[in-house]
């Protein structure tokens, strides 16, 4: 409160500045905040890279070698799906193809927390509102922020071109400049999230979907085509990921395309500042509407409650999930028509879905990918308790016939099973489109499906942790996205960088099973079952014996 009490102290400046007044202030104090996690971000996205080239000159350590792969990948639509197209074969071109798609996303991830924290966060716990009595401006608080993801997005752009400038400077700046800005258009993405939206987890929500939005267009784009002819699919040019892809690193760079990001962040900045100066702190342009006088039979009881509070965003990601499982269920049939005499491409996949077929590990794959996204949802979920306390909202329901237990049970049902009907129907659509496309509906749907619901002990391990952070540590509840976030790029970086086993079983995900087609034993899921039990226990009993809004 240290910067409250200084802003309170000065008198207010005059003129044009008033709305940028005390940026500074608010720019130290987001700095010191995110002290931790910002360097732990900023150090694993800008290293990636680099010891991604280490492992791929010592896997493919001759000009052969590296063209062999570069041709395997980019005949499958599949293989495009999940990494790109390879522009070419030298190692640092191998390299932005390995990882560059997985880093965009990262930046992405980081700059949209970042902002959502320093603005629509600040008004919903009421901090902005204090600032704001004293010297601060209206706009001071979204200028922090991003200048803040300016700074983290900025440093992974040096580390990126400083560590990989041995394979050329031009295609290490490049591969920077694309991570970066790609990071900066989804921070302003964020920022107009934030002013239109009246609480966090929506604006994070809003963010996340453009994010996974603009995945899954480049994704079906580089499916549909291998831009072999120097040209690119339509979906790729309808996504911001699509314009980091098409600047080429190490490939006859497309400097354009970096303009083409810088110019959609410098809109969307300017849309959020104008939004900013039109609205009061605190409000938004799409507020809740207030209810009808009298409540039907559903908010009878704390579990219609939470329900009619969480069921908007459960079904919004049941119908993203639905559509990521039908773009990828789509591509997966004759994922090994490639495969030929290739070890290495066989490695490399193995190393991602764990099979002896190909088609398998991609399907295990995608499986895997849908189960860390649904992480996401499930923290927010838990979350949603956190924000209904410092609200001041649980206290009038608390102060009536309902336990603290039962109101954050409320919560956690959703939070529980939420996450296996979101599963179930993303399973429901890859199966059904991978079915479609090969031939045997009725065999593939229940076995990818079934596959797809194995995902959610790990799930549930996740959203223990967020309520063992509620409950005992209610002040750190926001670690809980640095653990989703550490989960989250274990999972989808560790394949590629060809991390050790020991690495990977620090994420839950990590002991399950690559299914379809892998063996199945109960010990990782009772173990994990256990440890779910175990924390949602010890969080439930911190919840009742802390003081609320603490």
């Amino acid at each position: 409160m240290t910067a409250v009490a200084d802003a309170r102290i000065a008198a207010p400046p005059k003129g044009p500045s008033r709305d940028l007044a005390g940026t500074g202030t608010l720019l130290r104090l987001a700095l010191r905040r995110d002290r931790v996690m910002l360097p732990i971000w900023v150090l694993c996205l800008g290293l990636s890279a680099s010891s991604t080239v280490s492992r791929l000159d010592s896997a493919y350590d001759t000009p052969q070698k590296r063209a062999d792969l570069a041709a395997d990948m980019n005949a499958n639509g599949s293989t495009r799906a999940l990494f790109g197209a390879a522009f070419d074969d030298s190692l640092g071109a191998l390299t932005v193809w390995r990882v560059g798609a997985f880093l965009t996303v990262f930046a992405a991830i980081m700059s949209l927390l970042i902002v959502i924290r320093h603005t629509r966060e600040e008004e919903e716990t009421g901090r902005q509102e204090a600032l704001s009595s004293g010297m601060v401006g209206r706009r001071a608080g979204l200028t922090s922020a991003l200048i803040t993801v300016g700074i983290a997005n900025a440093a992974v752009t040096l580390l990126i071109a400083v560590s990989l400038a041995g394979e050329g400077g031009s295609g290490a700046l490049a591969l920077g400049l694309a991570v970066g800005l790609s990071g900066m258009v989804f921070g302003a993405i964020a920022a107009v999230a934030a002013q239109v939206t009246e609480n966090a987890r929506v604006a994070r929500g809003l963010s996340a979907a453009a994010v996974g939005v603009a995945f899954v267009l480049r994704m079906g784009g580089d499916a549909a085509k291998d831009g072999s002819d120097g040209s690119s699919h339509v979906l790729v040019w309808l996504s911001p990921l699509g314009w980091a892809e098409n600047a080429r690193p190490y490939a006859d760079e497309r400097w354009w395309t970096l303009l083409l990001l810088t110019l959609l962040a410098v809109a969307a900045m300017g849309v959020a500042y104008t939004l900013a100066g039109r609205r009061d702190v605190g409000a938004s342009f799409f507020a809740s509407r207030p209810g009808p006088a009298a409540a039907g039979p559903d908010l009878s009881t704390v579990y219609g409650l939470a329900w009619r509070l969480q069921r908007g965003t459960l079904l919004a990601w049941m119908a993203g999930l639905a559509f990521a499982g039908a773009v990828f269920g789509g591509i997966a049939d004759g994922a090994d028509d490639f495969l030929g005499d290739s070890e290495s491409t066989r490695d490399t996949f193995l190393r991602m879905g764990g099979q002896e077929g190909l088609t398998d590990a991609f399907l295990a794959s995608m499986v895997g990918i849908l189960g860390l996204v649904v992480t996401i949802h499930t923290a927010s979920a838990v979350l949603r308790l956190r924000g209904e306390e410092t609200d001041q909202r649980a206290e009038p329901l608390l102060s009536n016939a309902v336990s603290r237990v039962q109101w954050a049970a409320s919560h956690l049902v959703v939070a529980l099973l939420g996450p296996v009907v979101i599963l179930a129907a993303g399973g429901l659509a890859l199966g059904i489109a991978y079915g479609a496309a090969s031939g045997d509906l009725g065999g593939q749907v229940p076995r990818v499906l079934g596959a797809t619901l194995l995902q959610a002990p790990a799930v549930w391990v996740i959203t223990s942790i967020a309520v063992f952070l509620f409950g005992v540590l209610p002040k750190f509840t926001s670690v809980t996205w640095g653990v989703v976030g550490f989960v989250v790029a274990i999972g989808w970086l560790g394949p590629a960088m060809e991390l050790d086993q020991s690495v990977m079983n620090l994420s839950p995900f990590g002991h399950l099973p690559k299914v379809p087609g892998g063996d199945i034993t109960a010990t990782p899921f009772l173990w994990m079952l256990l440890v779910t039990v175990g924390l949602l226990a010890a969080g439930l009993a911190g919840l009742r014996r802390r003081d609320m809004s603490n």
